[in-house]
């Protein structure tokens, strides 16, 4: 992990495309500006983490045997 220091106004460069710039900095919080390409995906890290517990949240309510059941029957609407 590199661990820098910047002051508001400055920026840090990642490879040719990406450009993270301190637009602010408060008493408990910092300001950044990202510039990058249109397709790189961009996201704050606890939004992700919770997109994959309800992932897998979501996987692990699935009946796996009443959807072979259904499969293989015909039948939409038979609980186990």
């Amino acid at each position: 992990m590199l661990i820098l220091q910047r002051k508001a106004g400055e920026a840090i460069r990642i490879g040719e495309d990406v450009t993270i710039r301190i637009s602010e900095i408060g008493s408990d919080r910092v300001k950044i500006a990202i510039d990058a390409p249109r397709g790189l995906s961009i996201m704050r890290e606890e939004l992700l983490t919770a997109a994959q517990t309800n992932m897998q949240s979501a996987a692990a309510e699935v009946n796996l045997s009443l959807i072979q059941k259904m499969l293989h029957t015909g039948q939409k609407n038979e609980e186990p």
